[in-house]
């Protein structure tokens, strides 16, 4: 059975920054739009979504990504931008992609852990551990440092054998 820990220090402070927004509207919108290479695991569950501002009449997103040569930034911005401007489309949008806070799997919320699972993708646990999303083993080993996107990596699982990626901590 594979732990899944409910709250990180970097995700209750995105969770606070959340909290606090005068904007919650935005945030709840922008819930609705998926990670390109996730299917179904939101930008926020995911920990790239990061803060948002309105301020002289614009929309102002920022963005952290998991990767810093992330090739799917160019569709998450169209993705956020198209989302927003079905709901405000006589505002201006703007989304930028922010370095700090970085990117982390710590930043990513309890919901995305699981889907990330049911994906058959592993996250890192508190002990750095890869354990397999299938099985719940522990006994895997790497395969490639490329898995099928550039954040993550290729492994197996030496109890049931299959392969899986994983979420490369950075």
């Amino acid at each position: 059975m594979t732990v899944i820990h409910s709250l990180t220090p970097e995700y209750a402070k995105r969770l606070g920054r959340r909290q606090a927004s005068n904007v919650p509207e935005i945030w709840d919108l922008l819930d609705g739009v998926c990670d390109p290479e996730l299917p179904g695991v939101s930008l926020w569950a995911l920990g790239v979504l990061q803060d948002i501002r309105y301020r002289d009449d614009c929309i102002e997103i920022d963005i952290t990504l998991t990767y810093s040569g992330c090739p799917a930034v160019i569709t998450m911005k169209d993705d956020i931008i198209a989302c927003l401007q079905q709901s405000y489309p006589d505002k201006a949008i703007k989304v930028e992609v922010v370095l700090s806070p970085a990117w982390c799997t710590d930043a990513m919320s309890p919901e995305a852990n699981q889907q990330l699972a049911e994906l058959n993708i592993a996250a890192p646990d508190a002990d750095d551990q890869v354990i397999c999303p299938i099985c719940s083993s522990h006994n895997t080993e790497v395969v490639s440092q490329f898995g099928s996107t550039s954040c993550k990596a290729l492994y197996r699982c030496l109890n049931c054998a299959e392969p899986f990626d994983y979420f490369k901590t950075f």
